[in-house]
């Protein structure tokens, strides 16, 4: 099995798949050994990717130059190559096989349960793993009200972002009478450091389309549209494929396996607005408008596209719903915790050493996640702060690092689960760099229409950028928390209401550091470069010469044994020597 993801593809697993496949024919290998790609297998940092089955043996960072020694060794010596195996932060002995290393480990799979095991491209693989079986099993011997109910009972609750029960969407889309009706999935995923709903598209989008049209026979719809990032060439790409699949396997279409439900599926490809994440803007964009959320009541439920009945889910939870109808909602249940039930996607990245997409049960520990599957912060620095929930979401700090994710912990901390992006930040973060960063993320995607997000975001933008060039004042962190807070209560949309959560939780969790860029014209973590003086601690130097091999503009004198000078004419406040030297000898 080899990885073709769009991060393995990137690094050559195509490449790799080739020169694989001819060298087991010029072997006389090609009838025994079956080679097949992949969607992403989740571990992005160690890849191009090979596992071997049936020993499920874990091959990493391989090349095309790797592959005749490769194939001698395993395929005609039969043994494991070495050289290849893994190893890491947590086990230095070689582990060969995948279901051992700690990345996977302490994973559990629903979403993304065919992960690294069936060609995206073969229906037939998805066929043989169960997919399309739920969808049988609904249209042959399920009431829709059945599927509604056991949807229900499993509690999955929506895992785009603001984890709105699905069961109870689904119940309000059946309820009204106006059609047609329509069903969404929403696989727009702007938020930085995101590839969730990207990844389970190119990996298995059957279970997606599965999914979609078990909704649209519970809400009587019959017209289903996934809304893509256009950025997401590889996942429309399988997309189509998988579409075309289905309906020649009378899959979708009219008259599926024979039931009399008609149900189809199109692509619509998104410009890549963010504020067309929310459910609104994206059915405005769908209709050819221009992407701005409206005012709700009434809910698309009601009135959705085309102010019609519309029901709309990421593509997390549709992926969620064939398992739950072949197993039941109680089997999906067992999982999780009282308020959340099930496993989430994250797409893991930041400053840990394990980057990469994983599935955990509600519940489990940021400290699990970030040190057992993430394998700590890479570098050796220490651990600072987490960012959950994307541009909208918060960041906590490593006092935090034992609570349960869950909808209802995070709410309480402040944060929210967002749609599963996590970036993980080390001692060397500024976390009112941070808070500017999303804020400026957040003015630029903002659709305009309401004055609290259009200009409310703009005042914080500039009070931000004062403080982090040494101009702010005391009174500036009580007028963000004041706009913060009345920013969140008055926008007309979720994005409005969420996008001052970066800089209302870094001021909750790390007010010391506003302090010290406002009383002490200091940043403690050296990246606002207005506050930095630029000169070495001689006390502190360790006369290495790092930063003179670091520095562009030749800006550094050093001779061994003596401490390093900064000419501060020449110096372009770039940083390099920062982050080159490593015994925090530059202030």
């Amino acid at each position: 099995m080899v990885c073709a993801g769009t991060g393995c593809v990137s690094c050559g697993s195509l490449q790799l798949r080739e020169r694989l496949e001819a060298e087991l024919k010029d072997r006389g290998l090609a009838d025994e050994v079956k080679v097949v790609i992949t969607g992403c297998n989740g571990f992005c940092a160690e890849g191009p990717i090979m596992v071997v089955y049936p020993e499920g043996i874990f091959y990493k960072k391989l090349t095309p130059e790797d592959v005749p020694f490769l194939v001698e060794e395993h395929f005609l010596k039969g043994r494991p190559v070495q050289k290849f195996l893994y190893t890491g932060p947590i086990v230095k002995e070689k582990v060969p096989l995948l279901k051992d290393i700690p990345f996977f480990e302490h994973q559990v799979l629903r979403a993304l349960r065919n992960r690294g095991l069936i060609d995206a491209e073969n229906i037939d693989e998805y066929i043989a793993r169960d997919g399309y079986a739920a969808l049988s099993k609904v249209l042959s011997s399920m009431k829709p009200e059945e599927v509604i109910q056991e949807v229900k009972t499993s509690g999955l609750r929506g895992r785009g972002g603001a984890g709105f029960p699905t069961g109870q969407k689904w119940e309000e889309g059946r309820r009204y009478d106006s059609f047609p009706k329509f069903v969404i999935c929403n696989g727009d995923e702007g938020d930085p450091g995101a590839f969730m709903d990207r990844s389970v598209l190119e990996a298995d989008p059957h279970s997606v389309l599965e999914g979609i049209t078990i909704c649209g026979y519970a809400i009587d719809a019959h017209q289903g549209y996934v809304y893509v990032r256009a950025e997401y060439p590889l996942a429309i790409h399988r997309l189509n494929i998988a579409i075309e699949q289905a309906r020649n396997y009378g899959l979708l279409g009219k008259d599926i396996l024979g039931s009399g439900f008609d149900f189809d599926i199109g692509i619509y490809p998104g410009a890549g607005a963010f504020v067309c994440g929310e459910s609104t803007a994206l059915m405005y964009s769908l209709e050819g408008k221009r992407g701005m959320p409206r005012i709700k009541p009434p809910r698309s439920t009601e009135a959705g596209l085309w102010s019609q009945p519309t029901v709309l889910n990421n593509v997390e939870t549709f992926a969620n719903v064939p398992p739950i109808l072949l197993k039941g909602g109680q089997w999906f249940a067992s999982l999780g915790t009282e308020g959340s039930k099930g496993t989430k996607v994250f797409a893991l990245t930041g400053t840990v050493q394990n980057v990469g997409l994983i599935e955990v049960p509600m519940g489990t520990t940021l400290r699990k996640i970030v040190f057992d599957i993430g394998g700590g912060i890479s570098d050796k620095r220490e651990f600072k702060a987490i960012q959950i929930g994307g541009p909208s979401g918060a960041c906590l700090p490593s006092s935090l690092l034992d609570l349960e994710v869950d909808f209802d912990s995070l709410d309480d901390a402040g944060a929210m689960m967002g749609s599963g992006g996590l970036v993980a930040m080390n001692d060397s973060t500024c976390m009112v760099d941070t808070a500017r960063f999303f804020t400026d993320f957040s003015v630029d995607e903002s659709c305009g229409k309401c004055v609290p997000c259009r200009v409310g975001l703009k005042v914080m933008l500039n009070i931000l950028n004062r403080i982090t060039t040494g101009q702010g004042t005391m009174e500036d962190i009580d007028l963000l928390e004041q706009l913060g807070k009345h920013i969140k209560s008055s926008s007309h949309c979720g994005l409005g209401k969420s996008a001052p959560n970066p800089v209302l939780s870094t001021i909750r969790y790390f007010r010391n550091e506003y302090e010290a860029h406002i009383k002490e014209k200091r940043c403690p973590a050296l990246v606002c470069t207005s506050l930095i003086k630029f000169r070495v601690d001689p006390e502190k130097c360790k006369m290495c010469g790092l930063c003179k091999k670091a520095c562009p503009m030749e800006a550094i004198t050093w001779e061994k044994k003596t401490p390093a000078v900064i000419n501060v004419e020449k110096c372009i406040r770039c940083r390099s020597c920062i982050q080159a030297c490593k015994f925090t000898a530059i202030e």
